[in-house]
């Protein structure tokens, strides 16, 4: 499809009127982040800012990211069988393609790439297409989605809050815009935890489940470079959480946390700091993962090594000193799969852009 500089200059164009604020006893110091904006002027892109993003009037090419989390502490146990967790979100230049379309047949249309995922009402796009048109009264239009797996399952890697969250923010696209990003946000963690964080600018603290989310403004800044390590067999979430020792919880403030990692820079930050609760449970439940991190620790370049949410995938910092020789350990090795990456943001009012394709 052509992409012509008047598209491009509108689809930048959305006023952005703030992020939901967290409570004041969780934000963080001002100079790192800007949540509950009144009005922020309307933001212009040049012609070739987001040429990763293909359009016409009723279609739109969009980049779905992957996240981790630089750490991620498990707070309490909550009476409704929920934990309260803190965690800070990265989004990565690893992920999936969605192409979105308006359609005139009479209901949502959907298809997937890659196998096992379901394709009906019970998918995360659908239930992010259906929300939309009950959410903004535009009960009469339907969508035509295509969506081009590339993050497996059971990775830790948030793949399918993205799928939902980038197809929000597609929908509200091509029905022209009827819904505020506040108001996306505040949807979203209707559909799942970790949803809201997509519809940040690419770094954000969440606490809640997931969903209550304070973007950092501005962002970690993009290009730091990762490999993300995943093996072939998943562990489901609840399952990981079912091992979950509170008595080996960390006691790590996690404000204090996100302060390090914003004040020092996530190669600079001390190991100790990488923390997430959830690995150790992971591996009493796969000890094959505590030695694939092992593994990895002695890789001579990457500068920390840490699991990324509820597992499986292992995310290293950094890049190998010898990455033709790391690639034929790791990404040759049967039931293992290396997918090379870098950290990621958006600008205010464009969507996240695949780094292959910029």
């Amino acid at each position: 499809m052509t992409i012509t500089k008047a598209f491009l200059l509108a689809f930048c164009a959305l006023p952005i009127h703030g992020f939901v604020p967290a409570p004041a006893a969780h934000r963080p110091p001002s100079q790192y982040v800007s949540s509950a904006i009144s009005q922020h002027s309307l933001l212009y892109a040049t012609a070739n800012a987001n040429e990763a993003t293909e359009s016409s009037s009723d279609s739109l090419t969009l980049f779905s990211p992957c996240k981790i989390n630089l750490f991620l502490r498990i707070i309490r146990k909550r009476p409704d069988g929920f934990h309260d967790l803190a965690s800070l979100f990265q989004a990565v230049g690893f992920g999936d393609t969605l192409h979105l379309s308006l359609t005139q047949n009479d209901g949502d249309e959907f298809s997937c790439n890659m196998e096992g995922v379901p394709t009906d009402s019970s998918n995360l796009v659908l239930r992010a297409l259906e929300l939309m048109r009950q959410r903004t009264d535009r009960k009469d239009v339907y969508f035509s989605a295509d969506l081009v797996k590339r993050c497996p399952a059971q990775a830790g890697l948030g793949g399918g809050s993205a799928n939902a969250a980038t197809a929000m923010w597609g929908a509200n696209e091509l029905m022209g815009r009827p819904a505020t990003l506040d108001q996306l946000i505040e949807w979203s963690s209707e559909l799942g935890s970790d949803i809201t964080f997509f519809l940040s600018r690419g770094t954000a603290y969440c606490t809640g489940r997931g969903e209550v989310m304070t973007s950092i403004d501005p962002p970690i800044p993009s290009g730091a470079k990762l490999s993300i390590v995943k093996p072939d067999f998943g562990l489901s979430t609840p399952k990981v959480f079912k091992a979950l020792d509170y008595d080996q919880l960390s006691e790590e403030n996690p404000e204090g946390l996100r302060d390090i990692f914003l004040k020092e820079g996530v190669v600079s930050t001390d190991d100790k700091y990488y923390i997430n609760d959830l690995e150790q449970p992971a591996f009493d439940c796969l000890p094959e993962l505590k030695a694939l991190k092992e593994e990895l620790l002695e890789v001579e370049g990457f500068d920390h090594v840490m699991m990324s949410g509820s597992g499986t995938s292992i995310f290293c910092i950094g890049e190998p000193a010898d990455k033709e020789a790391f690639m034929e350990e790791f990404d040759t090795r049967v039931g293992v799969s290396v997918f090379n990456a870098e950290f990621i943001n958006r600008e205010e009012g464009c969507w996240f852009v695949d780094p292959e394709k910029n």
